[in-house]
């Protein structure tokens, strides 16, 4: 293992979010042309969200804008810091692999109790991973 394994998790959550975005585009352009709608009135959030009712892409790509920053950011300063160990890599791994599920349930059948397992399980692993980087930095 070297340091810059940390990056390979990032990039696959990076892949991910990409994944949706496009998922996102084609669906709602989908829906747009279905409905004939005008550009001009789905400017903003709100008049998407009651005009289109295919939302769920894009209710998830927002998603992996939210916790995930934590994400990218610990990963980044893990790599500076020289602090990349196996635990955090195989938590960082756990971590993007709860973001697969999430999205993945979220994309299909959109089961809120298994999403929100899913989601509580990213939490905290994310928060172990945050926290063992502290420790690790009170010893050093």
């Amino acid at each position: 293992m070297t340091q810059t394994s940390i990056f390979w998790p990032m990039i696959v959550l990076a892949a991910l979010t990409f994944v949706v975005e496009f998922r996102m585009y084609f669906r709602r352009a989908r829906e747009i042309r279905s409905k004939q709608l005008r550009l001009s009135t789905i400017a903003t959030r709100r008049e998407m969200g009651a005009q289109l009712q295919d939302t769920a892409a894009a209710d998830n790509y927002h998603n992996l804008f939210e916790l995930p920053v934590l994400f990218y950011v610990l990963c980044i300063v893990l790599y500076v810091c020289g602090m990349v160990t196996v635990v955090q890599l195989a938590l960082a791994w756990a971590f993007v692999a709860s973001r697969i599920v999430h999205s993945g349930i979220q994309l299909t059948t959109n089961r809120v109790r298994y999403r929100f397992l899913a989601f509580v399980t990213g939490t905290f692993i994310l928060i172990a991973m945050w926290l063992l980087f502290t420790v690790s930095l009170l010893i050093a």
